[in-house]
């Protein structure tokens, strides 16, 4: 991860259905530098099984760029992306702080890791698949990228097993603090 140069912050562009890593190259022959949060997906069908590259963020990537300086309304004109995501007349930046984090995440290959740090117990949310948006705890970690994670389902817990990158953890709110 580099640093951005003064004056540069990163901002989100929405990009055509499926289209972020063609937008990322359209970007970076224009000289922007630019993010494609990208992790694995396992992919069923027919009986098979087989692994697909899918943004973290569908239908955006992140593009730093120092509106002052940069061209900034080219990147609407840039194959793949749809527009920068606005407020106003005016590029709506990122919060600061939120890209460089997640490029931290990184792998060499260029995926987000965010399961690294899970333990039996933790509440945890699936992120992929049917079972998306529930919300259970971890019962079981496998050396093998698996975990067995028990869901609140049919007025109980019902047990499954997944992979790790289908999950992630799931901030619950204390005993005694409000979430509205």
């Amino acid at each position: 991860m580099r640093t951005l140069s003064r004056g540069k912050r990163w901002y989100a562009a929405a990009t055509q259905p499926n289209r972020e890593p063609f937008a990322i190259i359209q970007l970076q022959a224009q000289g922007f530098e630019s993010f494609f949060p990208k992790r694995l997906k396992t992919v069923r069908h027919a009986r098979k099984q087989s692994k697909r590259i899918v943004s973290f963020f569908p239908g955006y990537v992140f593009v730093a760029l120092d509106l002052g300086v940069d061209r900034w309304r080219s990147v609407n004109g840039t194959f793949g992306v749809r527009s920068l995501v606005m407020s106003g007349d005016r590029p709506l930046p990122a919060p600061d702080g939120v890209v460089e984090n997640l490029q931290t995440m990184t792998d060499e290959q260029g995926f987000l890791q965010l399961v690294e740090d899970l333990r039996h117990g933790d509440t945890v949310r699936v992120i992929d698949g049917p079972l998306a948006d529930m919300v259970g705890r971890i019962d079981r970690l496998d050396g093998n990228h698996r975990v067995r994670v028990l869901l609140d389902m049919l007025h109980g817990k019902m047990p499954t097993v997944m992979e790790r990158s289908n999950i992630m953890k799931h901030d619950t709110p204390r005993a005694g603090t409000r979430t509205s």
